[in-house]
């Protein structure tokens, strides 16, 4: 469990023991399930991430909610429910570069404006071969945006780099010359499963390599 969690988890603890002493045993029973429930929520699996080369991970647990294709990249969104894992993974190896903290809503995190109304904190990240941009966006129930990266970090692919307390989405911003690997109504598990593999474009045409492999040599 991460230690954000032991607050949520000491507290219904402590009351269920003053009601214990009073024999209340309705409230017992209420706030151990209430410190259970939290314990679950605030759990840190471990992950394996994937090995392979020039791929892009799910940032967050969830069900994949919405993939666009825009001017400035591939984007996907992944909606967690409060019972998904919600620690936050760096989706790709490489430098924090920047970290930007927008105030806004507490509105549901499905809809097509919350990445641009509700309140968020977007990481943008800087390999070797791309950059992506994961901005983690509270709902309904969020009520707090934890990132423990800053500028000039360096993360590992499926490194922690935050949570989001309780409901929330995680959106992900990436080059156009990915290839998905995922789609709509898909489960994902933060760290492990490979959202998408960037393609790299051959700048040399075919034709160009058979016109060159038939020319005369000259001695």
């Amino acid at each position: 469990m991460v230690k954000e969690g032991f607050p949520f988890v000491i507290v219904p603890v402590a009351i269920a023991i003053i009601f214990a002493f009073f024999q209340i045993w309705i409230g017992v029973i209420v706030f151990v399930a209430l410190a259970l429930f939290m314990a679950f929520f605030f759990r840190d699996p471990q992950r394996l991430i994937p090995s392979e080369a020039d791929i892009i991970v799910s940032a967050a647990d969830g069900k994949v909610t919405r993939i666009e294709d825009r001017e400035n990249g591939k984007f996907v969104s992944v909606f967690l429910s409060p019972v998904d894992v919600h620690i936050n993974r760096a989706p790709i190896a490489g430098r924090v570069v920047k970290v930007e903290r927008f105030q806004g809503k507490k509105a549901p995190a499905t809809s097509n404006q919350a990445s641009q109304t509700n309140e968020r904190n977007s990481i943008t990240i800087e390999g070797e071969k791309m950059t992506v941009v994961c901005t983690q966006i509270v709902g309904i129930l969020a009520r707090r945006i934890v990132c423990w990266s800053k500028e000039g970090d360096y993360l590992k692919t499926g490194e922690k780099f935050g949570l989001i307390k309780f409901g929330s989405r995680t959106d992900l911003l990436m080059p156009e010359n990915v290839e998905l690997a995922v789609k709509i109504g898909d489960k994902v598990v933060g760290g492990e499963t490979i959202i998408g593999r960037l393609i790299e474009y051959n700048l040399t045409p075919n034709y160009l390599d058979n016109s060159l492999a038939e020319l005369p040599v000259v001695n």
